[in-house]
């Protein structure tokens, strides 16, 4: 799929990517314990006894977020392992009060998967490709250290402490950062579709470590490195092509990687040296004495899979089938609230074809100059449909449709009653119509004779100085017709 090489002075080099993203739980309380997981509250306001470690407070596994790793598991065509066990992952961290992280290494929830992503979704034709998913398994998030609240200390804040993780393991199948790039939209697309995750990298609910390795092509794997807590799409690509490049100049000057853990600079688009990466015999492992083991039934499943929605690749086939092109499927279906209030509009009676030209266009132009985002328009589906009905009815004219919707995004009112209010109701009167032409001619005699002597082009001044002499009112077909006859 990807051709990416890095020219190195003896030759090209092959990087090979796998990502562990980490992707927050959609739900209201923490993994163990009742306390809530806003984002953005004050420091320390969110934090229970168990997520503070407090002697004697034993945890109790969240059905939610539980509910919603099988869900994810599900969407990605899964393993979803009935049995599966948490473990304690012990180290010593100020942000970790427990003194080690309950997590799943050797039985998680949900086994292997795949997703598909192409580097060009918009054309049906796109090669695609299969990225591996070994495994999913839910996990309690640390706490958070804050550095800029004093000249020489630092302080703990445990609202995150606890929150419920997927974290979703890729197969090293990637081979450049746009297959990286994609394949992290594509995650996200699906989490927000299923609701699992809201996917606000910013927000610190997804990011991703990185781990990268070069090697000539046919080469075994190489060495790799991780660069930890990447916190965006554009982030993982720079990351990922600076941490190849340095791979491939040490390599070349004769030194070998080590490997371990390592930050990315956001200012500079560099990775630096965090620390040497730690084996999984490092931290100790040993199933959680406080948690039975997690057995899912059938009826838990088929909840499960009852609940789950259309998701992007299907969403994009129905909307193909209706015959919408690839390029509006693929900007409709891309994510989640946009793919909803089109669905909204189609089931107001828009039709497909113009419905999905229209929000493309006009809609998206509309509210990115509104500095908005689709679920909170101005302009609902209802009134959306009701716009687009009157100009496939012959009430409005493109142009008249377009002044409509910019009243409306204005005053919220329906485009009917704008329409009557101010008299914007496009014409055929083929008499009023025809007066006009006759006055535009007589104004302009010598453009008709240019016309009539073979200088086409000017039909079009001809059509604009009539719609502009009928304030934009006359039906174009009708203009157009009748214009050919009276320039002969």
């Amino acid at each position: 799929m990807s051709d990416y090489r890095i020219k190195g002075a003896t030759g090209d080099w092959e990087v090979v990517i796998g990502l562990e993203v980490h992707a927050q739980v959609t739900s209201q309380a923490k993994l163990f314990s009742g306390a809530a997981t806003a984002f953005g509250a004050e420091p320390n306001s969110q934090v229970s006894l168990v997520d503070a470690a407090m002697p004697g407070m034993l945890p109790v596994p969240n059905r939610e977020c539980i509910r919603q790793a099988v869900r994810t598991g599900m969407a990605i065509e899964a393993q979803i392992n009935k049995w599966s066990r948490f473990d304690r992952k012990n180290y010593f961290y100020a942000d970790l009060p427990q003194g080690y992280q309950i997590s799943q290494l050797y039985h998680p929830i949900v086994g292997e998967g795949a997703i598909e992503i192409s580097l060009d979704d918009k054309n049906p034709d796109a090669e695609t490709k299969r990225i591996g998913i070994e495994r999913i398994h839910v996990e309690q998030d640390a706490g958070k250290l804050m550095h800029d609240q004093h000249p020489t200390r630092s302080y703990v804040d445990l609202n995150r402490s606890g929150v419920a993780l997927m974290e979703i393991v890729s197969r090293p199948d990637m081979r450049s950062p746009a297959e990286a790039g994609a394949y992290l939209r594509k995650l996200r697309s699906i989490l927000r579709y299923v609701g699992s995750c809201d996917g606000n990298m910013e927000e610190g609910s997804m990011r991703a470590d990185v781990n990268v390795s070069v090697r000539r092509p046919g080469e075994p794997f190489g060495t790799r490195t991780e660069t930890k807590n990447v916190n965006s799409v554009r982030f993982v690509m720079q990351a990922i092509e600076h941490e190849a490049s340095r791979q491939v100049d040490v390599l070349e000057a004769g030194g070998r990687i080590v490997q371990e853990t390592r930050l990315f600079d956001p200012d500079s688009g560099t990775t630096r040296s965090m620390r040497s990466k730690e084996d999984a015999h490092d931290y100790r492992y040993f199933p959680d004495p406080d948690l039975l083991p997690l057995e899912l039934d059938e009826a838990f499943l088929d909840e499960c899979r009852a609940s789950l929605p259309e998701l992007p690749d299907a969403k994009r086939a129905r909307y193909l089938a209706l015959g919408i092109t690839p390029y509006n499927a693929g900007v409709l279906t891309a994510e989640v609230e946009a793919a909803r209030w089109f669905d909204a509009l189609l089931e107001a009676g828009a039709k497909p074809v113009a419905a999905s030209n229209w929000v493309t266009s006009e809609l998206f132009g509309a509210l990115n100059r509104l500095g908005r985002d689709i679920a909170s328009s101005p302009v609902s589906p209802a009134q959306a449909a009701e716009l687009l009905a009157l100009v496939a009815d012959g009430t409005l004219s493109g142009s008249l449709a377009k002044q409509v919707f910019e009243i409306m995004l204005e005053t919220g009112q329906n485009a009917a009653q704008i329409v009557d209010e101010r008299g914007l109701k496009q014409t055929s009167d083929t008499g009023a119509i025809e007066a006009e032409i006759a006055r535009v001619m007589e104004a302009n005699a010598d453009k008709v004779a240019d016309y009539r002597g073979g200088k086409d082009k000017l039909f079009g001044f001809f059509v604009g100085q009539v719609m502009k002499a009928m304030g934009g009112k006359a039906n174009p077909g009708v203009v157009n017709d009748l214009l050919k006859k009276a320039l002969g």
